[in-house]
């Protein structure tokens, strides 16, 4: 798990994104702390933490959105805040709130964001008429966006958000407020689109979606605490996973957080999954608990652990172990 800054490509064209010590206060508060990225051209990158860790306002600086307090950040190989207004025409911003006309219908919002890109009119209409077929609007041009469903108008904001071609598309929470299926769906739209050549910076925290990307970067508390490929930061996880089962679950969970050798403990159905330090062995384990054991298993850490074990020790260095 690299925990000390993101990894740098080749060559300074295979990269969208770079940010060298990345920083945002607001007063007192810094919510964004000396953050160093990366992030590959033509690839699904993914922000993965919690509210507050600093997600939305990382990507509001490096659209341009917001003036960072320190650090240098160069999007499309322009230098940002200094060229924001050029960098405006490659990108594609996107938030959980959906940024639709409530009061315009379905093609009125894709007229008037054609017109926001200064999209000439022999590229608009055929734009749109492509958007239209691809996001499946073609009964619903007449419908105010404000009426349709949260699914819908997902897909109506990341058909305006694409509508000028986009290099990079910056997407902040974009799943948050749409059913599975409508998640499921838009992540296939994403991926189609990366396959295309778009780069996407998706921040999200749920793990299933995270799971999904080609990389990842984990925040807390404003700091990158962990990168890489979601299989390279399992494979690379600080500590012992373990799957037990107690004559009383409840009991055992309770003894469980009370030990500072335990990163984290969920209940999943009638086992306990365990995160651990790795010194801590099958029989240490067993000592800790109440009560009879019925059965205690090792098992491949997933995705989750990687995120409660990188958060708990940036909160709490002395947890990480030799």
């Amino acid at each position: 798990m690299n925990t000390s800054g993101l990894p740098t490509a080749n060559k300074d064209s295979d990269v969208a994104i770079r940010a060298r010590g990345l920083t945002r206060r607001f007063g007192s508060l810094v919510a964004v702390d000396h953050v160093d990225l990366a992030v590959p051209r033509g690839q699904v990158y993914g922000f993965l933490g919690p509210n507050g860790s600093g997600k939305s306002t990382t990507l509001r600086m490096l659209c341009g959105l917001l003036t960072p307090s320190e650090g240098e950040v160069e999007v499309l190989g322009l230098r940002i805040p200094e060229q924001a207004e050029a960098l405006k025409r490659r990108i594609g911003y996107m938030t959980q709130k959906f940024s639709l006309y409530e009061d315009l219908t379905v093609m009125e919002n894709l007229q008037f964001l054609a017109a926001i890109h200064d999209l000439p009119r022999n590229e608009a209409k055929p734009r749109i008429a492509h958007m239209i077929e691809r996001f499946d609007f073609g009964d619903r041009l007449k419908q105010l966006a404000g009426t349709l469903s949260g699914g819908q108008k997902q897909r109506l904001a990341l058909a305006g958000s694409i509508l000028h071609e986009p290099e990079l598309l910056l997407l902040d929470e974009p799943t948050s407020a749409v059913d599975p299926e409508s998640r499921r769906n838009f992540w296939a739209s994403l991926f189609e689109l990366a396959d295309a050549g778009t780069t996407l910076l998706v921040s999200t925290h749920y793990m299933d979606e995270a799971e999904r990307c080609h990389r990842l970067a984990i925040l807390e508390s404003g700091r990158i605490v962990a990168d890489g490929t979601p299989k390279e930061l399992c494979d690379a996880l600080p500590g012992r996973v373990w799957l037990l089962r107690s004559e009383n679950t409840r009991a055992a969970e309770v003894a469980l957080r009370k030990q500072p050798a335990i990163l984290g403990v969920a209940q999943i159905g009638t086992d306990l999954r365990v995160l651990a330090d790795p010194g801590l062995d099958e029989q240490a384990l067993q000592a800790l608990l109440p009560g009879r054991v019925i059965s205690i298993d090792a098992v491949a850490p997933n995705l989750e652990d990687v995120f409660v074990a990188a958060t708990r020790i940036a909160r709490e260095p002395g947890k990480a172990a030799a």
